[in-house]
């Protein structure tokens, strides 16, 4: 690889999100140029193109971050799902990135950040702040709702008879994981030097939970009956179901904060990156079912 070219790394690269970042980055600029920086490299073969180099870093571990940036030119920081502690772990990173020279740093933070209503935007706007104050050039990929948050619900959905939610008729702007993925490749590798930039990402097509219910009772050949629950319910069926109280409370905080448009957006600054249309609810909805 020459030695002028850029060399761009990921971090969290083996998440949902990162594995989509690497191969498109690998696509784009060749595998050569990529860093994948994961907690535990022994889990991580196969997870990647090859020629993709591989590197351990760990947020709560600063001593492995320096390592794990030495060269690097662009970062994209993947925010850590250690919600009530990303703070600190992302400044672990932001910290590291300087030490390291890095010249531009990408972050995926959460539509509309600095105004959202969302409880998990503390955090982002507080990761914001600390980039800036950093005095690295900065990327603000400011996503919205990934559309596999809903489609995780078809398994109980089709088994219940019925798709829960505390949304009302708020209307969601959600678009696939990889829409974003192919949309952080591409910011981290044309955004100009020099300049903070933000980018407002968000579907197409804005969709209702009773819209979402009403396409998987179409493709699933049955009705699914959207069920609205105020948030305290909705809490609490995702309780009952199993699952963690922080995460039952992310949930449904979330769902009751796009029922006021918290997840709406209309810009189309998302498939304006991507140079095509976001993925459809349809689509997402048929791949589920597949699955």
């Amino acid at each position: 690889m020459p030695a002028e070219q850029t060399r761009y790394f990921v971090t969290a690269a083996a998440g949902q999100l990162g594995r989509h970042v690497v191969a498109e980055l690998a696509r784009r600029v060749g595998p050569a140029a990529v860093v994948a920086v994961v907690r535990n490299p022994d889990k991580a073969p196969g997870a990647f193109p090859e020629g993709i180099e591989v590197r351990a870093g760990d947020y709560e571990k600063p001593d492995t971050l320096d390592t794990a940036l030495a060269g690097a030119d662009r970062l994209l920081l993947i925010s850590s799902n250690a919600v009530g502690t990303r703070v600190p772990q992302h400044a672990n990173v932001i910290d590291a990135a300087k030490r390291a020279g890095v010249k531009r740093i990408a972050y995926t933070s959460v539509l509309h950040a600095d105004r959202s209503t969302l409880g998990l935007a503390d955090e982002h706007r507080e990761t914001e702040a600390l980039l800036r104050a950093s005095g690295i050039p900065t990327t603000l990929l400011r996503n919205g709702w990934y559309t596999e948050n809903h489609a995780a619900s078809i398994p109980p959905a089709l088994q219940h008879d019925g798709f829960l939610g505390a949304a009302g008729e708020g209307r969601i702007s959600a678009a696939a994981r990889e829409d974003y993925a192919v949309a952080a490749a591409a910011a981290l590798i044309g955004d100009a030097e020099g300049e903070d930039v933000v980018h407002e990402l968000a579907g197409d097509h804005g969709f209702t939970l009773a819209e979402f219910a009403a396409e998987l009772s179409r493709q699933a050949g049955r009705e699914i009956p959207y069920v609205n629950l105020s948030e305290a319910d909705y809490r609490g069926a995702l309780v009952q179901a199993g699952l963690p109280e922080p995460v039952a409370d992310t949930i449904a905080n979330s769902d009751a904060a796009a029922a006021n448009g918290a997840l709406f957006d209309e810009g189309g600054a998302l498939s304006r990156l991507i140079g095509r249309p976001t993925t459809s609810l349809a689509t997402t909805i048929a791949s589920s079912l597949k699955a």
